[in-house]
């Protein structure tokens, strides 16, 4: 085992992870949104999250360990990059900047890149694409999620009604 490798994977799920967290505020702005009887509660999105990260950097580790060279590393890096990137602009989007609507916009880019760890890593390990598969899941039905909230709040920003 490459313990370096496994250190920098583990890295990347616990300060994804983290940060997440600390974006989140769950206050009395969120609490008053109008959300979907289906929306699971709150609760159960940081075990979420934890899960879904643990694969995926699991998923960064084989792709990794089995990248046959510098070039494929580099495509390895990048696309946990971009998903790194994407996925941390969801949080302040939502709940900082108060906009759903944008972050709903941003879900599409962070979908697509999860989308990418699904389609691109099997060539370096068939294990490594199926380890995104719950993280595909949850963006996707994150998205849904999102959606719905706009369409029972909107609208956000200059036009809102909603102060906070």
């Amino acid at each position: 085992m490459d313990w370096t490798l496994a250190i920098i994977a583990a890295l990347w799920a616990i300060i994804l992870g983290g940060a997440g967290g600390l974006l989140t505020e769950i206050g009395e702005w969120y609490r008053e949104l109008n959300k979907p009887s289906w929306q699971p509660p709150d609760w159960l999105f940081g075990p979420a999250w934890t899960i879904i990260l643990g694969l995926s950097a699991w998923s960064l580790y084989l792709a990794w360990a089995n990248a046959p060279s510098p070039a494929d590393q580099r495509v390895i890096a990048g696309l946990f990059g971009m998903n790194f990137a994407l996925h941390l602009a969801w949080s302040p989007l939502f709940f900082k900047a108060k906009r759903p609507d944008w972050a709903l916009f941003e879900n599409a880019f962070l979908w697509l890149s999860v989308l990418s760890l699904v389609l691109v890593l099997p060539n370096y390990s068939a294990l490594a694409g199926w380890l995104n598969a719950p993280y595909l899941t949850w963006v996707t039905f994150a998205a849904f999620l999102n959606w719905k909230i706009v369409q029972l709040n909107r609208p956000f920003g200059d036009g809102a009604a909603q102060e906070s």
